[in-house]
């Protein structure tokens, strides 16, 4: 044992005699650095500087923080409020002038109803002004229970549940289901509250092109090939349509029943928004839905607020019982908000009787949206936007001048020209920061069953004289 050892440290050192002369030297170059890295220090101690009372309190007042929030003009136009005084009914009186109302979402006229009002104020005097409390703490009043009941009956489905806030119904009811990890299709003309609960659910959004069901099932098709790599995660991942049945800031309709054939080939689940067809379309006033003649069962979701048509205040959403009291243990907007004041909903009980006793109105409106859409067709520099049995309607221009304030401006002139001549307009305003898509600057023209043949000539005739004298 003793001479093999003794054997190989003559091997070595032979082979010390025998290695090229730069090979030795770049060996001990890379001995002498390795012995530098384990005895050097890995940092240097700085001397420090301690700073006189008198150099901090100049560097104290010479420090600016960093504004709250950003500066901005005085002047801008979100600064400048129209002031209404008495109900925005057919007749709106606007910084103390009387107007024809083409502004507010009075579709069906139930705002300033006697019946609506004489129900609301009965209400008032039972229950007192508002609730103190969410739903879950002594905020659940009887008339609660009778309106979920109303609207599941109404809607057809099984179950509904109401919300105090109409923004706040879609935008909690998405992340009730949706959690992170879930993927979710949406259309990029979604309102302003699909994506705020888009955003609440930590969900993968895809866009898909605004009602373009091609590109829909292309990202679908993606999709599915992700999930054949991966079928363990896709078991567990679930995945989401989300539209709405009239969208506000295009005024055109889902085509629902192409969104259906696309959810049972490709197993997703649908959400509808139908705070713009909810009491608009269909026969009976029940949305996209009734319009299509699409069973309603095939829709995961349906959500509405009760602020248009229905001339209440909160919305509701609406489905099988099992999809709707997940949101009463998970929808937050339900669980932590104050319960909808009694006498509104009282007022939306009354709203839907007239509603069901008198399915007529929904004709009347349909008709009175379309004679609207054929007349302002043409107008000089404006191009309409929306399809014919839309009650709120878009005016853009025809050319932009390339500056979104500057369009801005032209239309707000147009809207104050017809203001001066008692017809009342409105911009569409949008939070142009936070859009994830942001709409074009446009007019909204708003359809009720109120106005008259007289009332729809005066402000087509307003509104192109103003274009003809602004926008020329």
């Amino acid at each position: 044992m003793a001479s093999g050892q003794q054997w190989v440290l003559v091997e070595m050192v032979q082979a010390f005699y025998e290695a090229p002369a730069y090979h030795l030297i770049l060996e001990g170059i890379l001995i002498l650095w390795i012995i530098r890295l384990l005895f050097s220090k890995t940092y240097k101690l700085h001397e420090t500087y301690r700073l006189t009372e008198k150099e901090k309190e100049d560097l104290i007042e010479e420090w600016q923080p960093e504004p709250l929030v950003p500066s901005f003009s005085r002047d801008h136009p979100s600064l400048k409020y129209d002031v209404v005084t008495g109900p925005p009914s057919h007749k709106i009186i606007i910084n103390g002038k009387e107007c024809t109302n083409f502004a507010s979402f009075n579709f069906l006229g139930l705002l300033d109803n006697e019946r609506v009002k004489q129900k609301a104020l009965s209400s008032l005097k039972k229950y007192g002004v508002g609730t103190c409390g969410p739903r879950g703490f002594y905020g659940t009043f009887d008339v609660h229970l009778e309106l979920e009941s109303r609207l599941a009956k109404f809607m057809k489905t099984e179950e509904a549940i109401i919300y105090s806030y109409g923004f706040a119904t879609i935008a909690s009811a998405i992340p009730a289901y949706s959690k992170r990890g879930d993927i979710i299709f949406v259309d990029e003309a979604a309102c302003f509250a699909i994506q705020k609960g888009l955003q609440a659910s930590r969900s993968y959004i895809k866009y898909f092109k605004h009602n373009d069901m091609e590109d829909l099932e292309r990202l679908l098709k993606e999709q599915e090939v992700e999930d054949l790599k991966n079928p363990r995660k896709a078991r567990v991942t679930r995945k989401f349509i989300v539209v709405e049945g009239l969208y506000i800031n295009t005024a055109d309709i889902c085509p629902l029943p192409e969104l259906v054939k696309l959810k049972y080939k490709y197993k997703v689940r649908i959400f509808l928004e139908e705070s713009m067809s909810f009491g608009v379309l269909g026969e009976h006033g029940r949305g996209v839905t009734e319009h299509f003649r699409v069973n309603i069962d095939d829709i995961d979701l349906i959500s509405a607020n009760m602020e248009n048509a229905v001339a209440s205040i909160g919305g509701f959403c609406c489905g099988r019982s099992f999809v709707i009291d997940h949101q009463r243990l998970s929808g937050q907007g339900y669980c932590f908000s104050a319960s909808l004041p009694p006498m509104l909903a009282a007022a939306a009980i009354e709203a839907l009787n007239i509603m069901e006793e008198d399915p007529d109105i929904f004709t009347v409106l349909r008709e009175k949206c379309q004679h609207v859409y054929k007349a302002l067709q043409g107008t000089p520099g404006l191009k309409l936007v929306g399809v014919p049995f839309a009650p709120a309607l878009h005016l853009q221009l025809e050319k932009s001048s390339g500056s979104r304030d500057s369009d801005m401006q032209l239309l707000r002139s147009v809207v104050d020209y017809c203001l001066e001549r008692h017809v009342a307009l409105t911009l569409a305003r949008y939070l142009e920061k936070e859009e994830r898509f942001l709409p074009a600057p446009s007019i909204r023209v708003v359809v009720t069953i109120e106005q008259t043949e007289e009332d729809v000539q005066k402000a087509v005739s307003c509104i192109q004289e103003a274009a003809s004298v602004i926008l020329q």
